[in-house]
């Protein structure tokens, strides 16, 4: 693993959080607690769209990692252009059903008193927009990732981070209506779209690959078989790490989301250690399985002891400072209540970032389909909790919920991974 590549990640990762710090305060104090909770779901739905790639962006870039180098690497193009009919056709889909979503009215399922019927509307359809651009995206930038091209993601990867906050902190000087500030968020994922397509054309031209347009049945099938259990978890994932916001803007108030996302945004962004390397390790290590599964180990258990030790002091201190980072970055805005969210959840983010090594070294072995039987048994479970929990205890109940699941998810992960090969052996990678 190039420790190039885990820098270019870090930027990736690292500078959106500095603009998210100078801009939320702003946007909190400009558009108020409520528009802004509607803006942080907005963030959510847009994440949660990753979904509609099938999971055939992350099938991409195994299958391309697995045969770079190898006299398979002729259907490249091939393998391309079968995941991008897929997700296009998946992506138009999704982008159907939010426009239904929208004009039916869901947006009403949302308490609020400061944001008109209409001003929701409108955002939710301007949403649905991002669903086929992320969709068709996941699999250009698993392309990328199979090629190791991180300084190109991640310089896009800082585009979209500087508009995800930037766009609506510039907008809230002029405007300060929710589909304003969502409609920066849609033409950024559009500009992102033909970035990564070129990136990701880029790549293949330097194999010297001939190039194909062409639908492959066969390549589609082997692309199922592994996607289709990532689809699983796709689905699963990401409303195990966001619907905790959701479940706290149905069952308490928009302007409680607010209280909670602050000190969750100032925990979670933590893991950008955790995705800079895991990231890298998953391509990196399906190459290696194939030559030697001994070093594919050897370089698995280096970054999991640096991952475990860096993270367990990191969050410590994290939970330490956070009340002198809170008032110092919003002031008055959120109550004592958001302190101790935040600390219950640096314990849950330490287990969550065991969990995504563990996760990353599982798909690397192509182990999907135990992690998303896991995921699947996991989710009722979780809203179980939240339900019970939020409504007792607030958004610390919220948090109480999210740090169980990442602790019962890591420890199911490891005997996973253990069943799997993985032994505690460290050598030089």
């Amino acid at each position: 693993m190039n420790p190039k590549n885990i820098f270019w990640n870090l930027l990736g990762l690292g500078l959106p959080l500095i603009i998210a710090a100078l801009t939320v305060p702003h946007l909190i104090a400009t558009v108020g607690v409520e528009r802004f909770g509607f803006l942080a779901l907005s963030w959510g739905l847009i994440g949660y769209a990753g979904i509609l790639d099938l999971g055939i962006g992350r099938a991409v870039t195994q299958k391309l990692s697995s045969i770079r180098g190898s006299d398979e690497e002729m259907n490249s193009y091939t393998i391309m252009s079968t995941a991008i009919r897929i997700t296009a056709i998946v992506g138009g889909l999704g982008f159907s059903l939010i426009i239904i979503f929208g004009l039916l009215g869901g947006g009403e399922f949302f308490s609020h008193k400061d944001v008109s019927s209409l001003e929701l509307e409108f955002s939710v359809l301007l949403l649905a927009f991002a669903l086929p651009l992320q969709a068709i995206s996941a699999t250009y930038r698993g392309v990328n990732e199979a090629y190791l091209n991180f300084k190109g993601i991640n310089l896009l990867r800082i585009f979209l981070g500087a508009t995800n906050f930037g766009g609506p902190f510039l907008v809230s000087f002029y405007a300060k209506d929710l589909h304003y500030l969502v409609t920066t968020l849609v033409l950024s994922r559009a500009l992102a779209f033909f970035i990564f397509r070129r990136l990701a054309h880029g790549v293949l031209k330097e194999t010297l690959v001939e190039r194909s347009c062409k639908y492959d049945r066969r390549q589609a099938v082997e692309l199922f078989r592994f996607g289709g259990w990532v689809t699983v978890s796709s689905i699963i994932n990401p409303f195990l790490v966001q619907s905790d916001r959701f479940f706290i803007g149905v069952l308490l108030s928009a302007a409680a989301v607010t209280s909670y996302v602050i000190p969750y945004e100032i925990t979670i962004q933590s893991m950008i250690l955790v995705g800079a390397v895991s990231t890298v390790a998953f391509p990196s290590i399906s190459n290696l399985i194939r030559t030697s599964f001994a070093e594919a180990l050897e370089c698995f258990n280096k970054w999991l002891l640096r991952v475990l030790l860096i993270m367990g002091g990191g969050m410590l201190c994290l939970a330490f400072l956070l009340p002198f980072i809170l008032k110092l970055w919003v002031g008055d805005y959120i109550g004592d209540d958001s302190i101790s969210v935040g600390r219950i959840l640096c314990l849950g983010v330490f287990f969550n970032a065991l969990g995504a090594m563990f996760y990353s070294f599982l798909h690397a072995n192509a182990k999907v389909k135990e992690t998303a039987i896991l995921h699947s048994i996991e989710l009722p479970i979780f809203i179980l909790i939240l339900i019970i929990l939020i409504p007792r205890h607030g958004i610390v109940g919220a948090a109480v919920a999210w740090s169980l699941r990442t602790l019962a998810d890591t420890i199911v992960l490891a005997v996973l991974s253990y069943f799997s090969g993985w032994r505690v052996k460290f050598a030089n990678c």
